[in-house]
């Protein structure tokens, strides 16, 4: 008879609660990059093409 040891290692599996709130914070801060590296830019081509888009949803950029 031998005295072997059985281990077990348990996994953590995130929840769909977790998942939707990583993918929920990971749009929101690419959209206020987005949103704040277009409307703070210095360049005139960045600044440009961003320009109606940011004054249709109310984004102050001049």
């Amino acid at each position: 008879m031998s005295n072997s040891a059985t281990t077990t290692k348990a996994i953590s599996v995130p929840t769909a609660g977790t998942r939707v709130l990583t993918q929920l914070l990971a749009s929101l801060f690419l959209g206020v990059v987005i949103i704040y590296g277009a409307g703070f830019a210095n360049m005139s081509a960045a600044h440009n093409a961003a320009h109606d888009t940011r004054h249709a949803q109310g984004f102050p950029c001049h």
